[in-house]
């Protein structure tokens, strides 16, 4: 949230047995009041698949868990992730055990791109899990390139 913002207060009605629930949830995840986590989950549901534009510049990972040892998947894997080089930023791979491979996949586009490559690799055979998760880029913010490192600062 830009910190210029102007904050509105506003109430929401619901049952004491789910206000219990949630602030014991919140009070496990470490919020210090209800307005940050419900800030969060907001945040969260207007990310859901079906809210995002299709031509929204966004950043994110997929995860992939699949079988290594099924035929041709690790070639087919890599050479998909070629055809989408543009999008893809880094990869990590892990051996899980013997059979399976746990790859995370740091990417950044347009989301139609990036919702098509992760449904390739989903529709696999081999492949037990390939989900993406993304958050909006702000191309503009602060006038300045994407992750331009003038007055860039993590803190």
């Amino acid at each position: 949230m830009a910190d210029k913002e102007q904050l509105v207060r506003f109430g929401v009605s619901m049952p004491q047995s789910l206000i219990d629930q949630f602030d014991e949830m919140i009070g496990q995840q470490g919020y210090d009041n209800r307005s940050e986590a419900v800030r969060d989950l907001i945040r969260k549901a207007l990310l859901a698949p079906g809210r995002i534009e299709e031509s929204r510049q966004v950043a994110g990972t997929i995860v992939l868990v699949y079988d290594h040892h099924i035929s041709e998947l690790p070639m087919t894997l890599t050479e998909l992730q070629h055809r989408f080089h543009h999008e893809i930023n880094s990869t990590l791979h892990i051996h899980l055990n013997h059979h399976q491979c746990l790859e995370v996949i740091v990417v950044r586009g347009v989301y139609r791109r990036l919702r098509e490559l992760q449904q390739q690799m989903q529709v696999l055979k081999g492949v037990f899990y390939a989900e993406l998760s993304v958050t909006h880029v702000d191309e503009h913010h602060g006038g300045q390139e994407p992750h331009g490192h003038e007055d860039h600062h993590h803190g």
